[in-house]
């Protein structure tokens, strides 16, 4: 298909340029530390002027170790402002994924913010085809996976600009007027929506321990981005000891489906806050529910909403195509051959589409666990159980859990003679894949059973996996 045409704004034009004319609005705000927008317009020429003279530029690459502060968004905006390929620091980056990038931490970073203004207008120089960012997926599978966005996909995105919003973020725009940012400005999630308080005329709020509702008090935030785990235990909270929430306007539930009781019940307890999305970092946003469709019509509770932008099934799985999506794994050809096919991104999740509009997940093609918004596969987990010499066979499937979305739950078959250790076998995991993916609960079984094709049926082991 032929190229997408490039946005007359390259990124980040369109927040360089709301900053620039933002004089005294309040656009950042770290406990009694309150930046302007004038100020971080000054802040970002600042750090850029820095970065092009370390020598970043238009293909070079800038990997941010920062926490979130002011002078970190501006290095954010600077680095992406003089064309640089963007990512956030992780300790398991290899140095070919690190390709000779320059790693700006907080002593760097002071060292760059130090150049003088020259108070010119700041104009973005990154190339269309130039890699913008890489987002570095959880590393479950055992190496981190680099998601490529270029810098024509992040100049087609919706988020700065409210004339491409979809009709649900259009909603749900105007009440990020203390929006809630914490983590990382590397996460997909975090950036856009932050892009969006902001071009919605809102301020960012830093929450250095998000711990809710403690967080949403404290700030006095009218917004946030927020995991099912998270959420099930603030409306546990607000049911045992509420607090005064009457200023939160906007909830968004991301990183594992959402079942319609839990969404019905966090509509009650907490009022017609919660946006419940569906996306990937492949593909950004692809469909959102808005509490005004959930209280109007029930039958939208067990839905992700409408798509926001192309979607099509096939076979039962989810495709998506939008200007704004990835277009590569970093250093990765076979998986983004997988991935990226023809235009469309393959979401490896089921799905219909109803003669409604409204989107329905299914399951998932791939065998994953989605605990705490991240991706656990469930190959390396069961490798690493196998790897015990008490254990013949190892399976693992996820379930709901009210702490992490999701849980993983492990099946084990002993070796012959032998006696699994639960303690044993958990420690393995935490070492050879992550904490993420130790098992909630194992189990010791004698056989797996089999499905009619003769293969493992993991839906039945699912169904003993809540009576461990």
């Amino acid at each position: 298909m032929p190229a997408e045409p490039m946005p007359v704004d390259v990124w980040p034009q369109p927040i360089l340029d709301l900053l620039a004319v933002g004089g005294d609005r309040p656009v950042f705000e770290d406990g009694p530390e309150v930046t302007t927008a004038a100020r971080m317009a000054g802040l970002i020429r600042r750090v850029a002027a820095g970065l092009r003279s370390s020598g970043a530029g238009p293909g070079a690459g800038v990997t941010l170790d920062l926490p979130v502060t002011a002078t970190a968004f501006a290095a954010t905006m600077a680095a992406f402002a003089v064309g640089a390929r963007v990512s956030g620091w992780r300790a398991d980056l290899s140095p070919a994924q690190l390709a000779g990038s320059l790693v700006v931490d907080a002593a760097r970073l002071a060292s760059l913010a130090a150049h003088p203004d020259d108070g010119l207008p700041l104009v973005a120089a990154g190339r269309a085809e130039d890699p913008a960012r890489i987002i570095w997926t959880s590393g479950s599978t055992g190496t981190p996976k680099g998601v490529v966005q270029t810098y024509a996909s992040m100049s087609a995105a919706w988020a700065p600009y409210p004339d491409r919003w979809p009709p649900a973020v259009a909603e749900l725009a105007p009440r990020l007027q203390r929006h809630l940012v914490f983590g990382s400005l590397a996460s997909q999630v975090m950036l856009e929506y932050g892009v969006l308080a902001l071009a919605a005329g809102g301020t960012l709020v830093v929450a250095p321990r998000p711990v809710f509702p403690a967080a949403l008090v404290d700030h006095r935030a009218t917004a946030s981005v927020i995991t099912v785990g998270k959420l099930h235990q603030l409306i546990r909270d607000q049911r045992a000891n509420p607090v005064d929430l009457r200023h939160l306007r906007a909830l968004m539930v991301s990183g594992s489906p959402l079942a319609p009781g839990r969404l019905a019940e966090a509509l009650d307890v907490l009022g017609p806050v919660i946006f419940h999305g569906y996306g990937q970092t492949e593909t950004s946003m692809i469909a959102m529910v808005t509490p005004a469709e959930m209280m109007a019509d029930a039958a939208t509770l067990d839905t992700v909403g409408r798509p926001a932008v192309d979607v099509s099934i096939r076979d039962g799985e989810i495709y998506v195509r939008t200007p704004a999506q990835a277009s590569a794994y970093w250093q990765d050809p076979a998986e983004s051959a997988e991935v990226f096919v023809d235009g469309w991104v393959r979401t490896r999740d089921l799905g219909e589409l109803g003669a409604d509009g409204y989107l329905r997940l299914l399951g998932r093609v791939r065998d994953v666990i989605i605990v705490n918004a991240q991706l656990v596969h469930a190959g390396p987990v069961e490798r690493a159980l196998a790897a015990d010499a008490a254990v013949g066979e190892a399976y693992v499937v996820g379930r709901p859990d009210e702490l992490t979305g999701e849980a993983v739950h492990a099946f084990v078959v002993p070796a012959a003679g032998r006696t699994p250790e639960p303690d044993v076998l958990r420690k393995l995991v935490a070492a050879q894949v992550n904490d993420l993916a130790v098992p909630r609960t194992i189990t010791v079984i004698e056989r797996v059973p089999l499905a009619p094709s003769g293969k493992p049926d993991k839906s039945q082991l699912r169904g003993h996996a809540d009576r461990p």
